[in-house]
């Protein structure tokens, strides 16, 4: 892949940093709480079953994920948690608001590489001031000359970016974990994806993988520099 004269965008949550382990022990946290209504498993079963349903509605975040939790644990207790439960639910979630940083090992240096030699933007989903926090803890706002934090990504979502930044979608490269968010979206539009997959998915991020000529698909970021 030819990166000459190409804007380069990268996702944050997981292809930059460790996010979704954070919300997968937060689950099993969960989980353990609710076992005086239900079996681990079902809590856990139950809780993606609650998201799925707000996702429209609440978007992405913390702040929707103890919503969901709380909401999970009320309808699988029947009403019987206790405050104290809900309590103690609702600090699973805070902690998963700011847990320590965990910058991938080799994204600093990729960007360093990447920063001289081609434009480099930021394009993430989630809550505004979750993805503001952890961009500032991570120390890596420094290498984007734009930072962009969508609600949604899709191909609308993509399109607004695309026209901010005065590009024509064959001067685009998105970079990401995601293929329902990060690769097909961008292909759609016509741009170019690398595709960093990670062993955790989130099971509402999955979608049917498909092959194609402006797909690149890597087993590390590091890997990237190959192609300056």
């Amino acid at each position: 892949m030819d990166f000459k004269n190409k804007i380069i965008a990268f996702d944050a949550d997981d292809t930059l940093w460790h996010n979704e382990i954070n919300y997968r022990n937060a689950e099993k946290e969960f989980a353990r709480t609710m076992l005086p209504f239900c079996e681990q498993q079902r809590a856990i079963d139950y809780l993606m079953e609650v998201e799925g349903r707000n996702m429209e509605l609440l978007g992405y975040g913390s702040k929707t994920f103890i919503i969901d939790m709380v909401e999970a644990a009320l309808e699988l207790s029947e009403g019987r948690a206790t405050c104290e439960q809900i309590r103690e639910i609702i600090g699973i979630g805070k902690r998963v608001v700011s847990p320590p940083m965990r910058v991938f090992p080799d994204v600093e240096r990729t960007l360093q590489r990447f920063y001289p030699v081609c434009p480099l933007v930021l394009a993430t989903k989630g809550d505004l001031k979750d993805q503001r926090d952890k961009i500032e803890k991570s120390g890596l706002g420094k290498y984007f000359f734009h930072i962009e934090i969508m609600l949604e990504k899709n191909e609308a979502e993509y399109g607004k970016l695309l026209k901010k930044l005065d590009i024509p979608p064959e001067r685009f490269v998105m970079v990401g974990n995601s293929f329902k968010s990060d690769i097909r979206p961008v292909i759609a539009l016509g741009a170019s994806a690398v595709y960093i997959p990670r062993e955790i998915a989130w099971v509402h991020d999955q979608t049917q993988e498909f092959e194609h000529p402006a797909i690149l698909r890597l087993n590390h970021l590091r890997e990237l520099e190959k192609f300056l």
